[in-house]
This record gives C-alpha cells, structure tokens and sequence, in this order.
C-alpha cells in the first residue's frame, strides 16, 4: 500500500504543484492579473472570482510541464523508477501539461460551483477544496494514462491530506491568508 500511495502521489505532482503556483506566482507577470472570467456575472454572482486569473492559469501549466520534465530525468534514478506508474522517458510531455490543466479547471469548475452556492472565495468548501486538483488532473490524463479506480481512490484521500497539510504550512508561515 506504501507504494501505491508513493506512486500516485508522485504521478499526481505535476497538478498539485502547478495548483499551488498561482498563490507562490503573485507577483509574477502583472499584466496577466486579469480574472478568466472578466469580471461577468452569472445570475448576479461571479462566474469563477477575481483570484481566478490568466497569470495563475498560464503559470500553473508552466509549472506542470516543468515538473513532468522533471519527473522524466528522475526516472533514470532507481528510486524514482520504482514509485512511478508510467515509463516517464517514452510518455509525452503532453501529460504533464494535461495533469497541470486539469489540476487547474479542477479548481475553477469548483470554484464556479462555489460561487453558485453564496461561498466566498478564500472560505472553506470541504472536501472539494481539497480534492479538485486531483480529480481534475486524473479525469485530463486519463486520454494518455488512466490510473485505475484503485488509484483514483488513493489519489484522492492522499491530496485530501497533504492539501489541508501544505495549506497549514503556507498559513502559518504567512503565504496565505486562510488555513483552508
């Protein structure tokens, strides 16, 4: 079991790390601040929220391929081999960029539920503030690599935890705002 949760963890990386670049990215490129949704409304409430915004889209399918990169030169170390559901070498880089998105609509496809239900941004919405990037990253790799219903399962109670973890962390050390 050790295993299979190190596996899906690591082949989940490149969506939760690129869903987490929007908020390290703040600064980064002013000019593409803008939110997706333009500021419309949809039945007098926002369509996704003002934190929403093409920078961190942009930056978090950056930081996806990066990672899936990454993970591609790891793989010739016997460790990382040995935790990965995938020949990252012979996989294309389009998975990475797939796992980054969909880590990405994942999030907004919620925060767009979100909206629709008087949730605020930056207020807790458990458990889909913890899962959307796993699910999302999962249901967008899948045309390339479907991790099995199995891993489906783990993936998501793993990323439960370590994002409820990682937003303490960046909570009280001061790079955000909420601890959810």
């Amino acid at each position: 079991m050790i295993q299979e949760i190190l596996a899906i963890t690591y082949f989940l990386a490149p969506g939760g790390i690129a869903n987490m670049a929007p908020v390290l990215g703040k600064k980064l490129f002013p000019s593409l601040a803008m939110p997706i949704d333009g500021g419309k409304l949809w039945k007098g409430k926002p369509l996704f929220g003002k934190n929403k915004t093409w920078r961190g889209l942009l930056l978090g399918i950056i930081v996806g391929v990066f990672i899936f990169f990454l993970q591609q030169y790891l793989y010739q170390f016997s460790f990382f081999k040995s935790i990965s559901l995938i020949d990252y070498p012979k996989t294309t880089i389009l998975l990475g960029f797939l796992l980054g998105l969909g880590a990405l609509v994942g999030d907004l496809v919620k925060s767009f539920f979100k909206r629709r239900i008087g949730i605020s941004s930056g207020k807790p919405w458990i458990p889909f503030d913890q899962i959307d990037d796993a699910v999302g990253s999962i249901i967008f790799a899948a045309p390339i690599y479907f991790v099995g219903w199995a891993m489906f399962i783990y993936g998501i109670i793993i990323y439960f935890i370590l994002n409820i973890v990682v937003n303490w962390i960046a909570y009280f050390t001061g790079i955000r705002k909420e601890k959810w």
